[in-house]
């Protein structure tokens, strides 16, 4: 039977029975992190099955089409360009036949391109490793972080609800989305702009809890004082240290902001939360000046290790084009001295700013029709997905056996139960947080705002559907709070903790069962597959899909 966890404690608990008790480092951690119960083995082994399974249908057929679709025409190309000169060249016209025969047709020119190298190199990777030749390598960076990003939303799940059953869910629902499945067989950049999103919010997730054990270990530490040293010392509170996991969160950002430049928006919205979480803290514990104390003891070494550690790991992304002569503008500040404290600044780097200031203009502007492209306020009811590759056959024509002939799409489309489901529960989550000022609704809501309303602030700019898998996994983790929250509504309380009742276990499991049936449904149009005409429309279910 599935055992849902108690929701951690957010008081004292009730067998403190003294002033001096609450200070203890059981009372202190009970207050701040909750109870941790033991999960077992099967915390691993529930992740590992369900990322297996994220594996077989991201890397089955991989190199399917043997083509490059959509915009693999440009980064492909440039991932191979940065293995083998540090920067992205030029192509010869209708050069994409070429390439994928294995046949090079680059120029001795650098290209301008406007997003940064990091999300290109990854692609790169595989086409360095099986060739430019090979499909699979095109997508195989691709697929790999699609793959992770499955295991981390099941660890995450499992460690945010504290159930191995809401993670294992969570991870199922991922592994089978069609969005993220698209997402990670192609050679595109949003992928691994996802994961790495992803990725720092898991080590947020660990440097909160981190610091509440450190917090509640040094104030623990005081206990003996006398109450006017305690009351002293419980002005300000410790300054908590050594933070790994915060500067993994500033690496993992800055990686991030090195696959797209829209990777700043979570960068803020993610500093925000780590600021709120560390005032939160020190309010729970009991530290009288808690809002002061947090802002300035662990604010300002926040900014440190998610802006300048951050930076830093941009920069670091950039070495091939700084280390290289023949990048787009890399020469440009030496061919345009500075004057007085600027030059000071090496050509090198004022290269690389005025390259930045050309693509943001570039981003800023840009409004080029595409038959594909979208409003955002249209993304969170799925108005207008990205058709990546379609073909169309008569009878006979490549193993068409159908009278009205076939068709072979590979649609953005996310699995529309799970989509809009996730829509509703994000509703959920901005009541959970209001009213109930649930850290991990406001946390899931947040990276929402960051990847869903950033995009409102150009509307006349060119976008698309798929720039929505930045913050899809974390549309699943809504799902599946609110999943949680139907198991433990009327959930029997017992030795092992909470049983769900076996109505709310029925809609649940109901609840997965459908969407894991509606993506089998949709599968030929994830993955290529050719299959008739008329089955093909009949899963299109808007004219907006076409």
């Amino acid at each position: 039977m599935v055992c849902v966890h108690r929701r951690p404690a957010s008081v004292a608990p009730s067998w403190v029975s003294s002033a001096s008790q609450a200070y203890t480092d059981t009372v202190l951690r009970a207050r701040l992190i909750g109870e941790r119960l033991p999960l077992g083995a099967a915390a691993w082994i529930v992740p590992a099955l369900v990322t297996f399974l994220a594996a077989i249908l991201r890397f089955t057929a991989l190199d399917h089409p043997h083509r490059l679709i959509f915009d693999e025409t440009y980064y492909v190309k440039d991932g191979w360009s940065l293995w083998q000169h540090g920067y992205e060249v030029g192509w010869e016209e209708d050069s994409d036949e070429a390439f994928a025969n294995g046949e090079i047709a680059a120029k001795d020119e650098a290209s301008y391109v406007v997003h940064p190298p990091l999300g290109k190199w990854l692609i790169g990777a595989g086409v360095a490793l099986m060739g430019p030749e090979s499909g699979a390598g095109w997508r195989l960076g691709s697929a790999v972080v699609g793959t992770l990003s499955v295991l981390l939303v099941a660890l995450i799940a499992q460690h945010m609800f504290r159930s191995v059953a809401l993670g294992g869910i969570a991870g199922l629902l991922l592994a089978v989305d069609g969005h993220h499945l698209v997402m990670s067989r192609t050679g595109l950049l949003d992928i691994f702009l996802s994961f790495f999103i992803l990725a720092a919010f898991g080590a947020m997730i660990l440097d909160r809890d981190a610091g509440r054990k450190r917090l509640a270990r040094l104030i623990a530490g005081r206990a003996q004082d006398s109450p006017e040293q305690l009351r002293r010392y419980l002005q300000w509170g410790p300054w908590l240290g050594w933070r790994p996991w915060r500067m993994l969160a500033g690496v993992l950002l800055g990686a991030a902001c090195s696959v797209k430049l829209s990777g700043l928006a979570f960068v803020a919205v993610f500093g925000l939360m780590i600021v709120c979480w560390d005032i939160s803290a020190r309010r729970v514990a009991g530290i009288r000046r808690w809002f002061v104390a947090g802002v300035v003891r662990d604010g300002l070494y926040a900014f440190v290790c998610v802006v300048v550690v951050g930076g830093i790991t941009y920069l670091i992304t950039w070495s091939g084009w700084i280390l290289t002569s023949g990048g787009f503008y890399r020469n440009w500040g030496a061919e345009h001295p500075a004057s007085g404290l600027e030059a000071l600044v090496p050509d090198w780097f004022r290269s690389l700013v005025h390259y930045h200031s050309q693509s943001t203009e570039f981003h800023t502007d840009l409004s080029s029709g595409h038959n594909y492209a979208s409003n955002p306020w249209t993304w969170p009811f799925m108005g207008r997905p990205v058709s990546f590759h379609y073909v169309g056959t008569d009878k006979g024509e490549l193993g068409c056996a159908t009278e009205g002939g076939c068709s072979e799409a590979i649609l953005d489309l996310a699995n529309p139960l799970l989509w809009w489901s996730g829509l509703l529960a994000m509703l959920v989550m901005v009541f959970l947080w209001l009213g109930k000022r649930d850290w991990r609704a406001g946390a899931i809501l947040g990276v929402y705002v960051a990847g869903q309303l950033v995009w409102t602030l150009w509307p006349e700019r060119t976008m698309f559907f798929f720039y929505t898998i930045a913050y899809a996994p974390f549309l699943v983790l809504a799902v599946t709070m609110c999943l949680g929250l139907i198991l433990r509504r009327d959930a029997i309380d017992t030795a092992d903790g909470l049983r769900p009742r076996r109505r709310s276990l029925i809609i649940v499991l109901g609840f997965v069962l459908a969407v894991v049936l509606l993506s089998a449904y949709f599968m030929p149009l994830w993955t290529g597959q050719q299959i008739p005409y008329d089955s093909w429309r009949m899963r299109m279910w808007f004219d907006s899909w076409i």
